[in-house]
């Protein structure tokens, strides 16, 4: 079916069951960011495939609401689809809640899958919406009514993630998760995100692409744990391991029936934001509505783990020298797309050491491509690399010690003034978040202005965070921390590694992001506090020869030229003659 006739098909069942609007999220029942194809129902719905956003249908209009990271993608993939773009965050544009409100009646109904819907969204639909006086019809996986070829659920091993990697023991996370649950005076903690479950019974499955993840539910009680999935994935030696450390396993789908029977007197510790409303409908037990307790466990790092980040690092960025040394070599002498740069990215980190795989999609935008923050190179999209212009590539690798996430811009021709200084300010604007002293209890959102500052200077922004959390052979995209304009309370801890990416994006020419991983850790105590600083893991140069030096700042110099001695007295004892002369190259002091 095209797009415009599985929507078509859609409104037939919602007039069918009489709902007025029908919403279809990018989530799957575990609230995650990125979903096994199965649950990918706004993507088969709308044809849009960027990682957030959320369709809302009605009898006779569609819209996507989706952030400035997808606005050039999500223009181009509904086009002749039927479905309005909302950008979300533009001044004037309504969201989906404000424009329910304008088009729906007063006591309409709206539907949605009640599995795929978090209890949090839920209160928000409701407050948002309470005017009218909607009614919920949360049963309703209608997608799985019309999408006939739907993909089935995977069945890939589950395997363990050893405790050289991870630092810590099940054991020892559940009986901290459980010194959690006592402050609560709770029971009982139902865990339905699955990086939260793999991070505390150190398991690792290939379930959703990227994250090395497993499908799957858990319920810790005060003297028992139960995890809940396919048990074909886990191997019987696995399954004794698990049982040797007094965790039961369960059929996946069983869940529900288990929490139903949990005493109504007793108290269960459960995420609003990351269970599904199926599975809070479903506890007739009383409810402590928290943050789950290994979201703030989870990202500060132990030594084991930030040791494995920063070994993770180093074989990181041996692939990423040969790969561009290959590139240099190459270009202009072979036909070379973007496709092709994808392909050997992956190549040359298969050679490290622990390497499992991607930590997400390479993002390789040449010239207008990179301008789209979040660029996926199609078979229509793909285009031949030159000598000239400007390549963003933002890619990463996950390895049983840890995962990397870097970003960087290369000049493959001669650039404009106006290029180089763009790409100067955006690294103006890394250096100096890569160089911040702050207190303690800082908040994300009172560091972010260090990475814009030098664009402002020049009226210039870009719309996406500056950093995000990153887990340990874990998902790239991490909570509680951010560094952001908006208000997250989380501060920024010793033993939080987030991403350091400022950016800036010219529609239609080009886009230019630099992208480091830095760890949080304590730097000195006075009188006045604790203060905090960045160490920067990443280890990989910057283009030099794109910069403009004249708006560089003393210090900023002197971090970029300490940072590639740093960089090259790390990787250079690994590499070859020949890559170790080219990394020399790259890392002269300017």
């Amino acid at each position: 079916m095209t797009i415009f006739e599985r929507v078509n098909a859609l409104r037939s069942l919602m007039e069918e069951k009489e709902i007025q609007a029908y919403i279809i999220t990018s989530s799957d029942p575990h609230m995650s960011e990125y979903v096994p194809e199965y649950w990918t129902s706004r993507q088969w719905i709308s044809g849009f495939t960027g990682s957030a956003g959320t369709v809302v249908i009605t009898k006779d209009k569609a819209g996507l609401w989706t952030d400035s990271r997808y606005f050039l993608q999500a223009e181009k993939q509904l086009e002749g689809s039927g479905i309005e773009l909302f950008k979300m965050g533009v001044p004037g544009v309504p969201d989906q809640y404000q424009w329910l409100l304008s088009e729906l009646d007063i006591e309409s109904n709206i539907g949605f899958d009640g599995t795929c819907f978090s209890v949090a969204q839920t209160n928000e639909l409701k407050n948002s919406l309470a005017d009218i006086s909607i009614h919920i019809s949360e049963e309703e996986d209608l997608i799985n009514e019309i999408w006939t070829d739907r993909p089935s659920l995977p069945k890939h091993k589950i395997f363990e993630h050893p405790t050289e990697f991870a630092g810590k023991s099940r054991k020892e996370k559940i009986s901290i998760i459980r010194e959690e649950m006592q402050k609560f005076d709770a029971k009982h903690h139902f865990v339905g995100s699955l990086d939260d479950i793999a991070w505390i019974f150190n398991i690792r499955g290939k379930d959703v692409d990227f994250n090395p993840v497993a499908i799957s539910y858990a319920l810790i009680n005060e003297d028992s744990s139960t995890l809940y999935l396919d048990q074909s994935k886990l191997d019987a030696e696995f399954a004794q391991e698990l049982k040797k450390d007094g965790i039961s396993t369960a059929d996946y789908k069983r869940i529900c029936f288990d929490l139903e029977e949990l005493p109504s007197s007793e108290n269960v510790l459960l995420d609003p934001n990351r269970s599904n409303l199926r599975i809070y409908r479903s506890i007739t037990a009383n409810i402590i509505e928290r943050e789950n307790p290994s979201q703030l466990l989870k990202s500060q790092k132990n030594e084991v783990e930030i040791k494995g980040m920063k070994a993770a690092m180093v074989q990181d960025g041996l692939a990423l020298t040969h790969f561009f040394c290959w590139l240099e070599e190459n270009l202009g002498k072979t036909v070379i797309t973007e496709f092709t740069l994808m392909d050997k990215l992956r190549e040359f980190r298969s050679q490290q050491k622990h390497f499992m795989g991607e930590s997400f999609g390479s993002i390789v935008g040449y010239k207008a491509h990179g301008a789209s923050p979040h660029y996926s190179t199609t078979a229509e999209t793909d285009c031949e690399i030159k000598a000239e212009g400007i390549l963003l590539i933002d890619s990463g690798g996950q390895y049983m010690n840890g995962t990397t996430d870097i970003t960087r811009t290369t000049a493959l021709g001669e650039l404009r003034e106006e290029e180089k200084t763009d790409f100067t300010l955006v690294l103006k604007g890394m250096i100096q978040m890569s160089l911040a002293v702050f207190p303690k209890g800082t908040r994300g959102c009172n560091i972010d202005i260090l990475a814009r500052q030098a664009l402002w200077q020049y009226g210039k922004n870009y719309g996406h965070g500056t950093g995000h959390g990153v887990g340990c052979f874990l998902n790239v995209h991490e909570g509680p921390q951010s560094i952001r304009q908006e208000l997250k309370e989380q501060a920024i801890l010793p033993g939080m590694i987030s991403s350091n990416e400022p950016g800036f994006y010219k529609e239609g020419a080009y886009g230019i992001r630099h992208e480091n991983l830095i760890l949080c850790k304590k730097k000195l105590d006075t009188e006045y506090g604790e203060f905090l600083d960045f160490d920067t893991l990443t280890l990989f140069p910057f283009d030099t020869k794109a910069l403009n030096i004249n708006l560089l700042s003393e210090l900023e110099i002197s971090w970029l030229n300490h940072y590639h001695q740093k960089v090259y007295d790390s990787l250079s004892p690994q590499l070859d003659n020949k890559h170790k002369a080219w990394l020399k190259n790259k890392t002269q002091a300017i």
